[in-house]
Protein backbone atom coordinates (compact mmCIF):
# COMPACT_ATOMS: atom_id res chain seq x y z
CA UNK A 1 0.00 0.00 0.00
CA UNK A 2 1.16 3.54 -0.66
CA UNK A 3 1.88 5.92 1.69
CA UNK A 4 2.15 9.24 1.63
CA UNK A 5 2.76 12.16 4.20
CA UNK A 6 1.46 15.81 2.68
CA UNK A 7 3.21 18.49 4.83
CA UNK A 8 0.68 21.74 4.26
CA UNK A 9 0.91 24.04 7.41
CA UNK A 10 3.26 24.38 10.56
CA UNK A 11 6.92 23.24 8.69
CA UNK A 12 7.98 26.68 8.34
CA UNK A 13 6.46 27.96 11.26
CA UNK A 14 5.33 27.87 14.51
CA UNK A 15 1.21 27.90 13.85
CA UNK A 16 -1.21 26.99 11.10
CA UNK A 17 -0.53 23.46 11.78
CA UNK A 18 -2.07 20.83 9.09
CA UNK A 19 -0.88 17.05 7.99
CA UNK A 20 -2.43 14.97 5.41
CA UNK A 21 -1.29 11.54 5.46
CA UNK A 22 -2.96 9.42 2.54
CA UNK A 23 -2.78 5.37 3.03
CA UNK A 24 -4.17 4.26 -0.54
CA UNK A 25 -6.87 5.46 -1.82
CA UNK A 26 -7.67 7.21 2.02
CA UNK A 27 -6.50 10.38 3.43
CA UNK A 28 -6.66 12.00 6.96
CA UNK A 29 -6.03 15.28 7.81
CA UNK A 30 -4.33 16.53 10.66
CA UNK A 31 -5.72 19.71 12.38
CA UNK A 32 -5.98 22.98 10.75
CA UNK A 33 -4.62 25.70 12.53
CA UNK A 34 -3.86 29.60 12.57
CA UNK A 35 -1.37 31.34 12.59
CA UNK A 36 -1.86 34.03 15.00
CA UNK A 37 0.83 35.97 14.69
CA UNK A 38 0.15 36.67 11.17
CA UNK A 39 -3.58 38.50 11.93
CA UNK A 40 -1.98 40.50 14.85
CA UNK A 41 0.17 42.60 12.94
CA UNK A 42 -2.82 43.77 11.22
CA UNK A 43 -4.84 46.15 12.48
CA UNK A 44 -8.72 45.64 13.73
CA UNK A 45 -8.85 42.32 11.24
CA UNK A 46 -11.57 39.84 11.86
CA UNK A 47 -10.52 36.62 10.67
CA UNK A 48 -14.51 35.69 10.81
CA UNK A 49 -15.31 38.08 7.89
CA UNK A 50 -11.98 37.16 5.58
CA UNK A 51 -12.07 34.65 2.66
CA UNK A 52 -9.89 31.48 2.78
CA UNK A 53 -7.61 32.96 -0.33
CA UNK A 54 -7.20 36.37 1.75
CA UNK A 55 -5.80 34.71 4.82
CA UNK A 56 -3.72 31.80 3.00
CA UNK A 57 -2.04 34.87 0.71
CA UNK A 58 -1.61 36.72 4.25
CA UNK A 59 0.21 33.00 5.40
CA UNK A 60 -2.19 33.02 8.54
CA UNK A 61 -4.02 29.87 7.49
CA UNK A 62 -2.86 27.00 5.83
CA UNK A 63 -2.20 26.97 1.80
CA UNK A 64 -4.02 23.33 1.04
CA UNK A 65 -4.70 23.81 -2.69
CA UNK A 66 -1.26 21.02 -2.55
CA UNK A 67 -4.52 18.75 -1.93
CA UNK A 68 -5.12 18.77 -5.20
CA UNK A 69 -2.49 17.12 -6.14
CA UNK A 70 -3.20 14.03 -3.44
CA UNK A 71 -4.83 10.92 -5.10
CA UNK A 72 -7.72 9.32 -2.71
CA UNK A 73 -10.73 10.71 -0.62
CA UNK A 74 -10.47 12.49 2.79
CA UNK A 75 -11.83 10.42 5.14
CA UNK A 76 -11.55 12.25 8.85
CA UNK A 77 -10.50 15.80 9.25
CA UNK A 78 -8.65 15.58 12.98
CA UNK A 79 -8.04 18.06 15.61
CA UNK A 80 -5.45 17.01 18.10
CA UNK A 81 -6.11 19.83 20.80
CA UNK A 82 -8.03 23.00 21.05
CA UNK A 83 -5.65 25.30 20.40
CA UNK A 84 -6.30 28.13 17.60
CA UNK A 85 -2.79 27.33 15.81
CA UNK A 86 -4.46 23.53 15.50
CA UNK A 87 -8.50 24.51 15.12
CA UNK A 88 -8.45 28.01 14.01
CA UNK A 89 -8.54 27.15 10.46
CA UNK A 90 -11.45 24.64 10.04
CA UNK A 91 -13.85 27.01 9.82
CA UNK A 92 -12.49 28.43 6.50
CA UNK A 93 -11.08 25.25 5.05
CA UNK A 94 -13.62 21.89 6.12
CA UNK A 95 -16.14 22.60 3.93
CA UNK A 96 -13.82 21.74 1.10
CA UNK A 97 -13.95 18.16 2.31
CA UNK A 98 -16.57 15.94 2.13
CA UNK A 99 -15.43 14.18 5.81
CA UNK A 100 -15.94 14.54 9.23
CA UNK A 101 -14.36 16.11 11.92
CA UNK A 102 -13.33 13.52 14.42
CA UNK A 103 -11.97 15.03 18.06
CA UNK A 104 -12.54 14.60 21.77
CA UNK A 105 -15.22 16.27 23.61
CA UNK A 106 -13.76 19.69 24.52
CA UNK A 107 -11.85 19.83 21.65
CA UNK A 108 -14.76 19.63 19.22
CA UNK A 109 -17.23 21.95 21.72
CA UNK A 110 -14.18 24.61 20.56
CA UNK A 111 -14.49 23.88 16.63
CA UNK A 112 -18.84 23.91 17.05
CA UNK A 113 -17.57 27.49 18.66
CA UNK A 114 -14.79 28.35 15.36
CA UNK A 115 -17.96 27.26 13.25
CA UNK A 116 -20.89 29.41 14.95
CA UNK A 117 -19.14 32.48 14.77
CA UNK A 118 -17.95 31.96 11.22
CA UNK A 119 -19.18 34.21 8.92
CA UNK A 120 -18.17 33.49 5.18
CA UNK A 121 -18.72 30.37 4.68
CA UNK A 122 -20.95 27.56 5.96
CA UNK A 123 -19.49 24.56 7.54
CA UNK A 124 -21.53 21.48 7.40
CA UNK A 125 -19.30 18.84 8.15
CA UNK A 126 -20.11 16.07 10.63
CA UNK A 127 -19.09 16.40 13.92
CA UNK A 128 -18.06 13.13 15.95
CA UNK A 129 -16.66 12.54 19.10
CA UNK A 130 -14.25 10.14 20.28
CA UNK A 131 -12.35 9.57 23.48
CA UNK A 132 -9.03 8.85 23.85
CA UNK A 133 -8.53 5.01 23.66
CA UNK A 134 -11.01 4.45 21.45
CA UNK A 135 -10.51 3.98 17.66
CA UNK A 136 -12.36 4.38 14.25
CA UNK A 137 -12.31 2.81 11.05
CA UNK A 138 -10.65 4.65 7.56
CA UNK A 139 -11.91 3.03 4.66
CA UNK A 140 -11.22 -1.20 4.30
CA UNK A 141 -8.12 -1.38 5.70
CA UNK A 142 -6.97 1.42 8.11
CA UNK A 143 -7.67 2.38 11.66
CA UNK A 144 -7.83 5.76 13.50
CA UNK A 145 -6.81 5.57 17.40
CA UNK A 146 -6.88 8.78 19.47
CA UNK A 147 -3.80 7.81 22.57
CA UNK A 148 -4.00 10.15 25.59
CA UNK A 149 -1.60 12.74 26.29
CA UNK A 150 -0.92 15.60 28.33
CA UNK A 151 -0.69 19.67 26.88
CA UNK A 152 -1.16 22.97 28.73
CA UNK A 153 -4.96 22.47 26.98
CA UNK A 154 -7.50 19.85 28.48
CA UNK A 155 -8.53 16.86 26.49
CA UNK A 156 -5.38 16.48 24.11
CA UNK A 157 -4.60 13.40 22.11
CA UNK A 158 -1.87 12.26 19.52
CA UNK A 159 -3.89 10.11 16.80
CA UNK A 160 -2.54 7.17 15.39
CA UNK A 161 -3.38 6.27 11.68
CA UNK A 162 -3.05 2.54 11.49
CA UNK A 163 -2.09 0.54 8.21
CA UNK A 164 -1.11 -2.39 6.56
CA UNK A 165 2.51 -0.62 6.32
CA UNK A 166 2.60 0.54 10.29
CA UNK A 167 1.43 3.24 12.12
CA UNK A 168 1.47 6.86 11.58
CA UNK A 169 1.51 8.77 14.90
CA UNK A 170 1.06 12.38 14.70
CA UNK A 171 2.68 13.28 17.79
CA UNK A 172 2.36 17.27 17.95
CA UNK A 173 1.81 18.96 21.42
CA UNK A 174 2.30 17.12 24.40
CA UNK A 175 4.96 16.93 26.94
CA UNK A 176 5.50 13.97 29.47
CA UNK A 177 3.51 14.66 32.44
CA UNK A 178 2.20 11.18 34.95
CA UNK A 179 0.60 13.88 37.13
CA UNK A 180 -1.28 16.39 35.73
CA UNK A 181 -4.16 18.37 37.17
CA UNK A 182 -6.60 18.10 35.52
CA UNK A 183 -7.23 14.66 33.39
CA UNK A 184 -5.19 11.08 32.74
CA UNK A 185 -1.50 11.11 32.52
CA UNK A 186 -0.09 10.61 29.02
CA UNK A 187 -0.67 6.75 28.10
CA UNK A 188 3.16 5.73 28.00
CA UNK A 189 1.86 2.42 27.63
CA UNK A 190 -0.19 2.26 24.75
CA UNK A 191 2.56 4.16 22.94
CA UNK A 192 5.16 1.21 23.92
CA UNK A 193 2.28 -1.05 22.41
CA UNK A 194 1.77 0.75 18.97
CA UNK A 195 5.93 0.92 18.79
CA UNK A 196 6.12 -3.04 19.74
CA UNK A 197 3.26 -3.59 16.84
CA UNK A 198 5.27 -1.36 14.24
CA UNK A 199 5.58 2.35 13.37
CA UNK A 200 6.10 3.60 9.96
CA UNK A 201 6.46 7.32 10.67
CA UNK A 202 7.00 9.51 13.72
CA UNK A 203 5.64 13.32 12.98
CA UNK A 204 6.92 15.20 16.27
CA UNK A 205 6.34 18.69 17.15
CA UNK A 206 10.29 20.34 18.06
CA UNK A 207 9.32 23.09 20.00
CA UNK A 208 11.71 22.56 22.84
CA UNK A 209 14.18 20.09 21.49
CA UNK A 210 17.04 22.23 22.43
CA UNK A 211 15.97 22.13 26.06
CA UNK A 212 17.58 19.82 28.19
CA UNK A 213 16.30 17.69 30.47
CA UNK A 214 12.61 16.61 31.03
CA UNK A 215 10.03 18.99 30.88
CA UNK A 216 8.28 19.74 34.72
CA UNK A 217 4.81 18.26 35.41
CA UNK A 218 2.01 20.69 35.58
CA UNK A 219 2.02 20.26 39.20
CA UNK A 220 5.17 21.62 39.41
CA UNK A 221 3.69 25.09 37.98
CA UNK A 222 0.95 24.78 40.69
CA UNK A 223 3.39 24.50 43.45
CA UNK A 224 5.49 27.25 42.04
CA UNK A 225 1.95 29.51 41.75
CA UNK A 226 1.19 28.48 45.29
CA UNK A 227 4.06 29.81 46.27
CA UNK A 228 3.93 33.19 44.43
CA UNK A 229 0.13 33.62 46.38
CA UNK A 230 0.52 32.47 49.62
CA UNK A 231 3.57 34.93 49.95
CA UNK A 232 1.16 37.90 48.72
CA UNK A 233 -1.58 36.87 51.27
CA UNK A 234 -0.60 40.04 53.65
CA UNK A 235 -0.67 42.32 50.80
CA UNK A 236 -3.61 44.99 50.94
CA UNK A 237 -3.64 46.15 47.30
CA UNK A 238 -4.03 45.01 43.80
CA UNK A 239 -3.42 41.07 42.59
CA UNK A 240 -3.81 40.61 38.99
CA UNK A 241 -2.98 37.54 37.56
CA UNK A 242 -3.20 36.54 33.64
CA UNK A 243 -2.37 33.20 31.68
CA UNK A 244 -3.54 31.47 28.96
CA UNK A 245 -7.05 30.79 28.78
CA UNK A 246 -7.48 27.60 27.39
CA UNK A 247 -5.08 26.27 30.20
CA UNK A 248 -8.07 25.03 32.11
CA UNK A 249 -5.94 23.76 35.10
CA UNK A 250 -3.73 27.10 35.42
CA UNK A 251 -7.16 28.43 35.91
CA UNK A 252 -7.98 26.15 38.57
CA UNK A 253 -5.01 26.79 40.37
CA UNK A 254 -5.21 30.31 40.52
CA UNK A 255 -8.94 29.86 41.54
CA UNK A 256 -8.60 27.48 44.23
CA UNK A 257 -5.08 29.57 45.77
CA UNK A 258 -6.92 32.93 45.76
CA UNK A 259 -9.46 31.70 47.94
CA UNK A 260 -6.99 30.34 50.22
CA UNK A 261 -5.45 33.86 50.44
CA UNK A 262 -9.09 35.38 51.00
CA UNK A 263 -9.37 37.18 47.71
CA UNK A 264 -12.72 36.50 45.34
CA UNK A 265 -11.22 35.24 41.85
CA UNK A 266 -13.10 36.53 38.92
CA UNK A 267 -12.47 35.37 35.24
CA UNK A 268 -12.52 38.57 32.67
CA UNK A 269 -12.34 38.47 29.52
CA UNK A 270 -13.98 36.50 26.04
CA UNK A 271 -11.75 33.77 25.95
CA UNK A 272 -11.24 33.46 29.56
CA UNK A 273 -14.90 33.09 29.80
CA UNK A 274 -15.16 30.90 26.39
CA UNK A 275 -12.58 28.28 27.09
CA UNK A 276 -13.29 28.06 31.35
CA UNK A 277 -17.09 28.25 30.93
CA UNK A 278 -16.81 25.51 27.97
CA UNK A 279 -15.12 23.42 30.56
CA UNK A 280 -17.33 23.67 33.36
CA UNK A 281 -20.35 23.09 30.98
CA UNK A 282 -18.89 19.36 30.05
CA UNK A 283 -18.14 18.80 33.55
CA UNK A 284 -14.52 18.55 33.61
CA UNK A 285 -14.05 21.07 36.36
CA UNK A 286 -16.37 22.12 39.02
CA UNK A 287 -15.67 25.51 39.55
CA UNK A 288 -17.18 27.81 42.77
CA UNK A 289 -20.84 28.45 42.14
CA UNK A 290 -20.14 31.77 42.61
CA UNK A 291 -17.13 32.22 40.58
CA UNK A 292 -17.71 35.15 38.42
CA UNK A 293 -16.95 35.01 34.45
CA UNK A 294 -17.30 37.65 32.05
CA UNK A 295 -16.33 38.33 28.29
CA UNK A 296 -18.57 41.31 27.01
CA UNK A 297 -16.46 44.56 27.73
CA UNK A 298 -19.06 46.08 29.54
CA UNK A 299 -19.61 43.21 31.84
CA UNK A 300 -15.75 43.42 32.65
CA UNK A 301 -16.00 47.08 33.35
CA UNK A 302 -18.53 46.79 35.56
CA UNK A 303 -17.06 43.98 37.32
CA UNK A 304 -14.13 46.67 37.77
CA UNK A 305 -16.26 49.12 38.90
CA UNK A 306 -17.89 46.92 41.38
CA UNK A 307 -14.10 45.64 42.69
CA UNK A 308 -12.59 49.46 43.01
CA UNK A 309 -16.21 50.28 45.25
CA UNK A 310 -15.98 47.45 46.95
CA UNK A 311 -11.59 47.15 47.85
CA UNK A 312 -9.48 46.43 45.58
CA UNK A 313 -7.67 44.02 48.62
CA UNK A 314 -11.00 41.42 48.24
CA UNK A 315 -10.51 40.71 44.93
CA UNK A 316 -8.21 38.84 42.70
CA UNK A 317 -8.81 39.08 38.78
CA UNK A 318 -7.89 36.38 35.97
CA UNK A 319 -7.72 38.38 32.56
CA UNK A 320 -6.62 37.62 29.52
CA UNK A 321 -3.50 39.81 27.98
CA UNK A 322 -0.39 37.38 29.22
CA UNK A 323 1.15 37.93 26.08
CA UNK A 324 0.05 41.61 25.42
CA UNK A 325 -2.21 41.45 22.94
CA UNK A 326 -3.69 45.03 21.77
CA UNK A 327 -7.32 44.32 22.66
CA UNK A 328 -6.85 42.06 26.04
CA UNK A 329 -7.72 42.78 29.44
CA UNK A 330 -4.63 43.10 30.88
CA UNK A 331 -3.19 45.27 27.94
CA UNK A 332 -6.55 47.70 28.36
CA UNK A 333 -5.88 47.82 32.08
CA UNK A 334 -2.36 49.49 31.30
CA UNK A 335 -3.46 51.94 29.09
CA UNK A 336 -5.40 53.07 31.78
CA UNK A 337 -8.43 51.91 30.02
CA UNK A 338 -10.68 50.30 32.20
CA UNK A 339 -12.22 51.03 35.55
CA UNK A 340 -9.44 49.42 37.78
CA UNK A 341 -6.78 51.83 38.46
CA UNK A 342 -3.38 49.91 39.16
CA UNK A 343 -1.54 51.76 42.00
CA UNK A 344 2.25 51.86 43.22
CA UNK A 345 3.09 48.61 44.37
CA UNK A 346 -0.28 46.54 42.97
CA UNK A 347 0.90 42.82 41.49
CA UNK A 348 0.51 41.51 38.21
CA UNK A 349 1.27 37.84 38.33
CA UNK A 350 2.03 36.20 34.55
CA UNK A 351 1.99 32.76 34.93
CA UNK A 352 2.61 32.68 31.46
CA UNK A 353 5.98 32.47 29.50
CA UNK A 354 6.29 34.74 26.09
CA UNK A 355 5.82 32.71 22.86
CA UNK A 356 9.11 33.54 21.45
CA UNK A 357 7.96 35.00 18.02
CA UNK A 358 8.39 38.80 17.36
CA UNK A 359 5.17 40.34 17.93
CA UNK A 360 4.69 38.36 20.76
CA UNK A 361 7.83 39.74 22.21
CA UNK A 362 7.10 43.06 21.26
CA UNK A 363 3.40 43.50 22.08
CA UNK A 364 4.44 41.62 26.04
CA UNK A 365 7.49 44.32 26.01
CA UNK A 366 4.90 47.07 25.16
CA UNK A 367 2.35 45.95 28.02
CA UNK A 368 4.97 45.60 31.27
CA UNK A 369 6.50 48.90 30.22
CA UNK A 370 3.11 50.47 30.39
CA UNK A 371 2.28 47.99 33.51
CA UNK A 372 5.64 49.43 35.11
CA UNK A 373 4.69 53.03 34.20
CA UNK A 374 1.63 52.87 36.67
CA UNK A 375 3.65 51.37 39.31
CA UNK A 376 2.55 47.99 39.04
CA UNK A 377 5.14 44.98 40.25
CA UNK A 378 6.05 42.28 37.77
CA UNK A 379 5.76 38.37 38.77
CA UNK A 380 7.07 36.11 35.58
CA UNK A 381 7.76 33.17 33.70
CA UNK A 382 5.75 30.99 36.68
CA UNK A 383 5.19 28.66 33.79
CA UNK A 384 6.21 24.86 32.43
CA UNK A 385 5.47 24.00 29.21
CA UNK A 386 3.51 22.17 27.29
CA UNK A 387 5.91 20.61 25.24
CA UNK A 388 8.35 17.81 25.22
CA UNK A 389 12.68 18.67 25.90
CA UNK A 390 15.59 16.50 24.97
CA UNK A 391 14.56 13.87 27.43
CA UNK A 392 10.90 13.33 26.56
CA UNK A 393 11.91 13.15 22.89
CA UNK A 394 13.96 10.32 23.63
CA UNK A 395 11.38 8.54 25.67
CA UNK A 396 8.99 8.87 22.73
CA UNK A 397 11.84 7.45 20.46
CA UNK A 398 12.47 4.84 22.64
CA UNK A 399 8.51 3.60 23.12
CA UNK A 400 7.71 4.04 19.16
CA UNK A 401 11.06 3.08 17.71
CA UNK A 402 9.72 4.56 14.28
CA UNK A 403 10.88 3.34 10.62
CA UNK A 404 10.84 7.18 9.83
CA UNK A 405 10.39 10.91 11.68
CA UNK A 406 9.50 14.20 10.48
CA UNK A 407 10.64 17.02 12.42
CA UNK A 408 7.00 19.46 12.37
CA UNK A 409 6.10 22.83 14.73
CA UNK A 410 9.06 24.55 14.00
CA UNK A 411 10.97 27.04 11.34
CA UNK A 412 14.08 25.56 10.07
CA UNK A 413 16.54 26.91 12.77
CA UNK A 414 13.94 25.35 14.94
CA UNK A 415 14.16 22.15 13.60
CA UNK A 416 18.26 21.68 13.97
CA UNK A 417 18.01 20.63 17.47
CA UNK A 418 15.69 17.80 17.05
CA UNK A 419 17.74 16.61 13.71
CA UNK A 420 20.76 16.70 15.54
CA UNK A 421 19.09 14.47 18.64
CA UNK A 422 17.58 12.11 15.51
CA UNK A 423 20.49 11.71 14.10
CA UNK A 424 22.47 10.74 17.38
CA UNK A 425 19.56 8.22 17.54
CA UNK A 426 20.96 6.33 14.24
CA UNK A 427 18.68 8.68 11.76
CA UNK A 428 20.09 9.57 8.66
CA UNK A 429 19.10 12.95 7.23
CA UNK A 430 17.39 12.40 3.55
CA UNK A 431 17.08 8.81 4.32
CA UNK A 432 14.88 7.96 7.08
CA UNK A 433 14.80 11.61 8.54
CA UNK A 434 12.54 13.84 6.38
CA UNK A 435 13.72 17.58 6.77
CA UNK A 436 10.72 19.37 5.03
CA UNK A 437 8.37 22.35 4.57
CA UNK A 438 5.19 23.54 3.53
CA UNK A 439 3.43 22.07 0.58
CA UNK A 440 5.87 19.04 0.61
CA UNK A 441 4.87 15.74 0.08
CA UNK A 442 6.65 12.64 1.14
CA UNK A 443 6.50 9.34 -0.38
CA UNK A 444 7.22 6.75 2.39
CA UNK A 445 6.21 3.38 0.45
CA UNK A 446 4.72 2.34 -2.85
Amino acid sequence: MEVEIATIGGYEEVGRQMTAVRAGEDVVIFDMGLNLSKVLIHDNVETERMHSLDLIDMGAIPDDRVMSDIEGDVQAIVPTHGHLDHIGAISKLAHRYDAPIVATPFTLELVKQEIQSEEKFGVQNDLIEMDPGETMAIGEDCELEFVNVTHSVIDAINPVLHTPEGAVVYGLDKRVDHNPVIGDPIDMERFREIGREGVLCYIEDCTNAGKKGKTPSESVAREQLKDVLYSLEDYDGGIVATTFSSHIARVKSLVEFAEDIGRQPVLLGRSMEKYSGTAERLDFIDFPGDLGMYGHRKSVDRTFKRIMNEGKEKYLPVVTGHQGEPRAMLTRMARGETPYELDDGDKVVFSARVIPEPTNEGQRYQAEKLLGMQGARIYDDIHVSGHLRTEGHYQMLDALQPENLIPAHQDMKGFSPYVDLARGQGYNVGEDLHITQNGNTIQLTE
